[in-house]
């Protein structure tokens, strides 16, 4: 019963050999250990595993994490478990297979004969004397005492293998550096050699190659890792791409709208004068078909009195009828005015032309805006006027809706700029160069604009968003591309020639060229960080990337309680002032800006007077992590 029920175990136990494997070394289990999480695995395995950690110890298989070093206890079912599974007759099968190369699975191996009989199957094999005994010859060894120092071991095949070429003699130890097993005698030349015995460098090797399989399985798992942040970041890439794509459909579509309306209102300009000229001629037709009838009623009275009989009659009717006058039809000259019909013709000719030098221009910024390979700086850019050497600015490339949206507005006025006298426009005024009228005037326009109240100034109100493709990569956009703040560790934004790379700062997605435009920024107590202006051709790497580091920005700073100006690396302190909010009024044309703290009653901060001559962006700087500024959008 004992012998049919383990022939019934054995099998079920070999089924369970995988089971049984370590997921480390992929070996049976040598003294399984469980940890926390439920799974088993080698102890040295698991203790190559965790050499070296002082923290964050994990489970290999299931990546669970443990406070601290678990407490590792022998399982000892799955030993008695492994111990029955290596001593099944078909359980080392596969390693011997391996071992002699057998071709079929589950091959029998042909017996080991004794070296003397030739006949019998071998029962022992003396090392000493490197040959192989059945029970009959090997008696010598197990009676005589001549052979008692004779090292004994199961049968073993092929012993010549395990000899020494050179001295004929058995290998015992293994040198590292020719990576070859030796003999005793092969020592004297390997004297400088690292070399160990058989049984301790299988066992190093055992060790280094569970490493090294402990290794491929970290880089398994960090290339899975790798490929889950690749996916994610194509999945991103999608997204901010459609995003994109929804936001130039709908800037298309404001810019189609645009059109539309200008052709709706040049038309109604040729419609009112159509419209005009026809009254015209209805009234006149009128006035005809007045005098048709008139001349009717005239001739059916001289056919009427031509009948009458009596003389008498005949001759008073007939001069009453010669004293009727009647006039010849007169039409007068009536014309559309051909001025106002090209003038309209012409202004449909002018923003086609505006268009397609608009569409030429982004064709060319956008092929100029590649990178170029070794190249991270931004050239410098040449005014907007000039386009010596094909450099644009590096500003955000979105404002060509806007020009056409400003030059619509001219063409708009040119029916009126030809019947109105030209008001005079005032001059911003130039450094060190204005007359003392000019000086007054703009400080006059200056002080109109601090008198006005909060809702007054927004009527000038802009909706600020920010430019993705300037932020530097610390600096975190949010809330719709309406807030800002600074991460403690780099980004992974694209690079791109617009982008900031020293200075942790970011620029408005808005730009302005003319006109007067207001937005406000919400800010924390005690910040770092700044608040200004700058042109699209401001440097976006160096220390003169700075926000008011140069000539081509305006800002104020706040370090905690302290607020400085900047402008052209000149620094000037400012009184303190207690406010949440900051005002921005930009008067491109009268060539001031004028930062205010936004309240019940508005608090200057300070004002920038000088010649504008760039588009111009909404510029912020943050300090530090702890620093988050916010546009507020525009109330109406």
């Amino acid at each position: 019963m004992a012998a049919l029920s383990r022939s019934v175990l054995e099998p079920g136990l070999a089924g369970l050999e995988e089971e049984l494997t370590c997921s480390i070394c992929l070996c049976l289990f040598n003294s399984p250990v469980t940890v926390p999480c439920g799974h088993n695995f080698c102890a040295s395995c698991l203790e190559l595993s965790w050499a070296g950690l002082s923290g964050n110890f994990s489970c290999p298989q299931c990546r669970t994490t443990f406070p601290g070093r678990p407490q590792l206890q022998k399982n000892t079912v799955l030993c008695r478990v492994v111990e029955q599974l290596q001593g099944c007759p078909g359980a080392g099968a596969e390693e011997e297979e391996e071992e002699e190369g057998a071709a079929g699975c589950g091959a029998e191996e042909l017996p080991i004969y004794c070296d003397s009989c030739l006949q019998a199957p071998a029962v022992q094999t003396c090392l000493t004397c490197t040959a192989s005994f059945c029970a009959e010859h090997l008696r010598p060894h197990q009676d005589s005492p001549a052979f008692r120092d004779h090292q004994l071991c199961p049968p073993l095949r092929d012993l010549q293998q395990r000899k020494c070429p050179r001295h004929n003699k058995l290998f015992e130890f293994f040198c590292s550096e020719h990576g070859s097993c030796i003999c005793s005698l092969c020592l004297l030349g390997h004297k400088l050699c690292h070399t160990s015995p058989l049984q301790l460098a299988k066992a190093n090797a055992e060790s280094a190659l569970k490493k090294r399989l402990m290794d491929l399985h970290n880089q398994s798992e960090k290339v899975a890792r790798a490929m889950s942040t690749v996916k994610t970041n194509q999945s991103q890439a999608a997204e901010t791409a459609s995003r994109k794509k929804d936001l130039i459909r709908s800037e298309f579509s404001e810019t189609k709208a645009l059109i539309e309306e200008r052709e709706n209102q040049t038309l109604k300009v040729i419609a009112d004068e159509e419209k005009r000229v026809c009254s015209k001629f209805d009234f006149i037709y009128g006035v005809l078909g007045s005098k048709k009838n008139e001349i009717h009623s005239l001739r059916d009275q001289i056919e009427m009195a031509l009948t009458e009989d009596d003389d008498v009659l005949f001759l008073k009717r007939a001069a009453a009828l010669q004293r009727t006058l009647t006039r010849d039809a007169f039409v007068p000259v009536i014309e559309m005015d051909q001025n106002l019909i090209h003038s309209a013709y012409q202004s449909a000719i002018n923003l086609k032309d505006i268009v397609k030098l608009a569409v030429t221009q982004c064709k060319e910024k956008t092929a100029e805006a590649k990178p170029t390979p070794g190249k991270t700086k931004p050239p410098p850019a040449a005014p907007p006027n000039k386009t010596s050497g094909g450099k644009k600015p590096p500003g955000p490339q979105h404002t060509q809706k806007e020009k056409i949206a400003h030059q619509t507005q001219a063409t708009l006025q040119v029916e009126a700029d030809t019947k109105e006298k030209k008001k005079p426009v005032k001059v911003a005024p130039t450094t060190g160069t204005v007359n003392a009228a000019a000086a007054v005037a703009a400080k006059e326009l200056i002080e109109s604009f601090l008198k006005k109240s909060r809702e007054e100034l927004l009527q000038y109100a802009a909706n600020i968003t920010l430019d993705y493709n300037t932020a530097h990569n610390k600096v975190i956009l949010s809330e719709r591309y309406t807030r800002m703040s600074v991460s403690d560790t780099p980004l992974s934004y694209n690079h791109h020639p617009q982008r900031f790379t020293d200075c942790s700062q970011v620029l408005g997605f808005q730009c302005f060229k003319r006109g007067i435009h207001y937005w406000e920024v919400e800010l924390q107590q005690n910040s770092f960080c700044g608040i200004g202006i700058c042109y699209g051709s401001m440097a976006r790497q160096g220390p003169e990337s700075r926000l008011g580091r140069n000539s081509s920005s305006w800002c104020i700073e706040w370090f905690n309680s302290k607020i400085s100006s900047w402008h052209n690396d000149v620094e000037k302190c400012l009184p303190s002032v207690k406010t949440t909010k900051i005002g921005v009024l930009l008067h491109c044309e009268g060539g001031f800006v004028i930062f205010m703290a936004v309240g019940q009653k508005h608090n200057l901060i300070y004002k920038f007077k000088t010649q504008f001559t760039e588009a111009l962006y909404p510029a912020f700087w943050l300090f530090s992590s702890g620093t988050v500024l916010s546009l507020c959008q525009a109330e109406q």
